[in-house]
């Protein structure tokens, strides 16, 4: 596990929706770095079908010991 520095204003922005998607500072911000990723590797998919992306690359860990990350790179 890394560290990340952040802006103050990122980090606001993560508390706000961490608070509203009952998910942790941590599980949002890695959520929007894999949404992000997502559509930097994949420009011409909408938002919908890269949560569809990240829904597959669970399924895909969930059957297997794989690691998440490796299921998103994988279904990308």
């Amino acid at each position: 596990m890394g560290i990340v520095k952040i802006s103050e204003q990122m980090h606001e922005n993560l508390r706000l929706t961490s608070g509203a998607l009952s998910r942790s500072i941590n599980a949002q911000a890695e959520h929007w770095l894999r949404v992000g990723m997502l559509a930097e590797l994949n420009p011409n998919l909408a938002y919908a079908d890269i949560c569809q992306l990240l829904i597959q690359a669970e399924r895909q860990a969930e059957g297997s010991s794989a690691d998440k990350d490796a299921a998103v790179a994988q279904a990308a």
